[in-house]
């Protein structure tokens, strides 16, 4: 057992998009991650075998799915993407860190 805080050693400045794994099995996953103004690749699709909970828990960030749809996410929204559905992250916020809360499940 043991006792952390999910929003502590937050690095200053970030090149890349930082994603720790906190918790692996055969049928779930679970993942801090951290964005500071960052976005997908262009004409990059995620497309997971797994259904994914996502929840910002500070910051804020814009989804695009390939249907066309638009989803604002902002700090304590939540949002259940089923397995297969494509999305990518458009942009997350300037002014802070977006730090996420991602479950992986089957």
């Amino acid at each position: 057992m043991f006792k952390k805080n999910f929003l502590d050693n937050i690095p200053d400045h970030l090149q890349e998009e930082m994603i720790e794994v906190l918790i692996n099995s055969d049928i779930m996953r679970v993942e801090r991650i951290i964005s500071d103004n960052h976005s997908s690749s262009e004409n990059f699709w995620y497309d997971q075998d797994e259904n994914e909970f996502v929840m910002v828990l500070q910051g804020s960030a814009n989804l695009k799915f390939e249907d066309g749809t638009d989803i604002t996410l902002k700090r304590n929204d939540y949002l259940i993407i089923p397995a297969h559905k494509k999305h990518r992250v458009e942009k997350t916020s300037d002014s802070e860190k977006t730090i996420w809360l991602a479950i992986f499940y089957k």
